[in-house]
């Protein structure tokens, strides 16, 4: 009993006087209760989803109903309409309202556009009731098959995966080698920091590779995915993400030596990664300040443009700028971690 009491001592100071761990165990729930209540809390529940593209000319009172959540679109910033319509084709957007050309697209498939329909022809009506002149709104209908949320979630499933994988598989593994002195007695010999640590990236770039390769193809063939895209376009969209995630892995790998506080701080990483990149629903209703932030996150990048590669037939050009971002965040990672690293 002593020694069972003295080794609970002694492991309990050893926590406390580690402060980096001792401050993350008390901090890093709260960062993820906070983010959490960020991205899913919604005061006012919604039944609709619109899409308002150019600006209204008189005030509808159809905007004001809480029960629908609009979604607002600038046509003169890049948007165009015809990606806003081809959302309420794929039923991401129950209507899309078109102030410009004065008409609004309804998806004939959708079960909700008869209803939807009906509310926004009664608001029209009280408005014009009340003497506001309302403009005379036509009518486009378009059809289309909706997209099953698992061939929505699968590219965040699948980088998640990719993004526990690098910083674990990578990071985590160095950090034991340092603690054990597996890196200090490598350091007596010839090999190079360069040459250690590229193999180490590597292998797990072939590991991580091969893995999702084989969850997607394993997957696809029971689901059969939608996929419009190529699929040379969706593997280079996930070898650029790989090497980036590794390159995070490098980046905690350099100099950390405490495999708690390591893996605190991996945690602390991916888990915002994970709720503020859209990897299980969509930021296109997410409050301005996080989609904001999650433009400086690398797995967005991943999951927006495998998504546009999966869903929306996009081709390399139209990922370019996820590419060069993916790319971009890879060489400042390895240029932070090859700056730092140190084998002892």
């Amino acid at each position: 009993m002593k020694s069972f009491i003295a080794l609970v001592r002694a492991r309990t100071l050893e926590f406390v006087r580690d402060r980096g761990t001792f401050f993350w165990n008390l901090l890093f729930p709260m960062i993820l209760v906070f983010g959490f209540a960020l991205a899913l809390s919604d005061p006012s529940p919604t039944v609709f989803t619109v899409a308002l593209a150019g600006d209204a000319p008189v005030e509808l009172d159809f905007i004001s109903i809480e029960q629908i959540d609009f979604v607002r679109y600038d046509l003169e910033s890049g948007e165009t309409m015809a990606s806003v319509v081809e959302r309420v084709r794929r039923h991401e957007l129950d209507m899309a309202i078109d102030f410009e050309q004065q008409q609004f697209f309804l998806n004939t498939e959708n079960h909700t556009s008869p209803l939807i329909r009906r509310i926004f022809e009664d608001s029209v009506l009280r408005d014009r009731m009340n003497g506001i002149e309302v403009p005379v709104f036509v009518e486009r209908e378009i059809s289309g098959q909706p997209i099953r949320y698992v061939d929505w979630v699968v590219p965040g499933v699948i980088g998640m995966n990719m993004l526990f994988s690098c910083l674990f598989g990578v990071g985590f593994v160095l950090v034991r080698y340092r603690k054990n002195g597996v890196l200090k007695r490598l350091k007596a010999t010839p090999v190079s920091a360069f040459t250690f640590v590229s193999a180490q990236a590597a292998s797990r770039l072939m590991i991580v590779l091969a893995t999702s390769i084989f969850v997607f193809a394993g997957t696809n063939a029971f689901l059969n995915f939608t996929m419009e895209g190529s699929y040379l376009s969706l593997l280079i969209v996930t070898t650029l993400a790989i090497i980036c995630m590794i390159s995070i892995g490098l980046l905690f790998a350099s100099r950390l030596k405490s495999e708690e506080l390591a893996g605190g701080l991996m945690n602390l990483v991916s888990f915002p990664m994970i709720i503020g990149s859209g990897v299980f629903f969509s930021l296109e209703t997410a409050p301005e300040a996080l989609r904001i932030a999650s433009r400086v996150l690398p797995l967005t990048h991943f999951v927006e443009a495998s998504r546009a590669v999966m869903i929306e037939g996009a081709g390399i050009v139209a990922i370019l700028p996820n590419l060069l971002a993916l790319s971009a965040f890879s060489i400042v990672f390895v240029a932070a971690s090859a700056l730092v690293f140190r084998w002892d």
